[in-house]
């Protein structure tokens, strides 16, 4: 990676591209060995322990949303990233099965927003689960079937819903977070020095096997001196995290499921992408309801409440060639409130403008939104 990178920026080209373009081939296959892999705990002279506030959460609080305790939590920062912590899966066993069917059962429902909404009627999007159902229950027939509403999911917007054409947020288009998600996320900032975090908006990306996430910087929200967090879920992904600048070279590594990243300080405001999704190597996904009788052996206020085996039928079988990631941001700082007039420039690469393209990163011809304020997938034809 640092040869490839070296030759890249020795030639002037772009080595953010390059590097993406690189992990996003399939033919020849990309060359995986410098990829980082958090889930073996080596530390490196790249990779060094994070430092966590161990008394910040108390094990019954990590408990109440699924997590381990904060003691038994693999956290890491990366050389030259200060502000980047990387937690390898630290949900409990058997908790995971819930966050999934939240993300596609509950949090795609109305009043949130999706990517369906930009083309379907209020009522034929009202109950995306409910008329999934029957689609990913039934086994695979070997012809090709029409997708379901959930497989044709690719976004879906809480709290301060994004407006993907002003690439702001705003006060009269909110509703309300959910409580349980907000609670994971102030737990996890919490634990890892942030106190006080207020979770504002959310957004959802559904990633197929053959989805990838555009270069970008989250920067539309109002206060960047909170972190911005980041939950994987379902099949693993590489994922490139760059400089301040569009052509500093990137690092990459994995995410597998369970895995949270917290970006904040100095690398709040980094460009990073997902060039590709991988299948996850065995004992990275959340496919095995082992143990999901987790919520009877906790306490009474735990969030993470038992699920009905058709419910983990569906998920299952959705997120074994899925992804589902979920990134949390406070909107405002104290005592901020919204401009009258938001301003609509925001960069997607160094003097660039984003907004609506033609066509993925490498070329390829799918329609995608780009937004330098999210995580956004190649949405193809829906």
């Amino acid at each position: 990676m640092a040869k490839m990178a070296a030759s890249m920026v020795e030639s002037g080209e772009d080595a953010f591209r390059k590097i993406f373009k690189f992990y996003k081939r399939r033919n020849p296959p990309p060359d995986f060995s410098d990829v980082i892999d958090f889930s073996r705990g080596v530390p490196s002279d790249k990779v060094i322990p994070a430092k966590l506030d161990l008394v910040a959460v108390s094990d019954t609080e990590a408990a109440r949303v699924g997590l381990q305790p904060v003691r038994d939590w693999r956290a890491f920062s990366l050389q030259g990233y200060p502000g980047f912590i990387f937690i390898s899966n630290p949900f409990l066993l058997g908790s995971q099965p819930f966050w999934v069917r939240q993300c596609l059962k509950t949090y795609p429902q109305k009043p949130n927003v999706c990517n369906l909404d930009m083309h379907m009627s209020s009522s034929d999007t009202q109950d995306i689960w409910g008329k999934s159902i029957h689609g990913l229950s039934c086994p695979p027939s070997g012809k090709r079937e029409p997708k379901t509403l959930l497989e044709r999911l690719r976004w879906v917007t809480l709290g301060y819903h994004y407006n993907w054409d002003t690439k702001t947020y705003s006060a009269n288009h909110y509703t309300p977070f959910p409580a349980e998600l907000n609670l994971l996320s102030f737990q996890i900032t919490a634990a890892c020095g942030f106190p006080g975090f207020n979770a504002e908006a959310g957004i959802l990306n559904y990633y197929r096997s053959d989805s990838s996430l555009g270069i970008h910087v989250d920067e539309s929200e109002l206060d960047h001196s909170r972190p911005l967090l980041s939950f994987s879920f379902g099949q693993s992904a590489i994922f490139l995290l760059g400089g301040t600048c569009r052509h500093d070279p990137p690092t990459a590594m994995y995410m597998h499921s369970g895995d949270v990243m917290v970006m904040s300080g100095d690398s709040r405001l980094l460009y990073h992408a997902v060039p590709c999704i991988i299948p996850a190597p065995q004992g990275h996904t959340a496919l095995e309801m082992e143990d999901c009788s987790l919520a009877s052996s906790l306490r009474d206020s735990t969030v993470v409440e038992q699920m009905s085996e058709q419910d983990w039928a569906v998920c299952s079988r959705y997120i074994q060639s899925s992804r589902v990631n979920v990134t949390i941001r406070q909107v405002l700082g104290p005592g901020q409130s919204f401009p009258e007039t938001p301003s609509h420039h925001h960069r997607t690469d160094a003097g660039q403008t984003d907004g609506y393209h033609e066509g993925s990163v490498d070329g390829e011809r799918s329609k995608r939104m780009r937004s330098s304020s999210c995580d956004f997938v190649d949405i193809g034809k829906t």
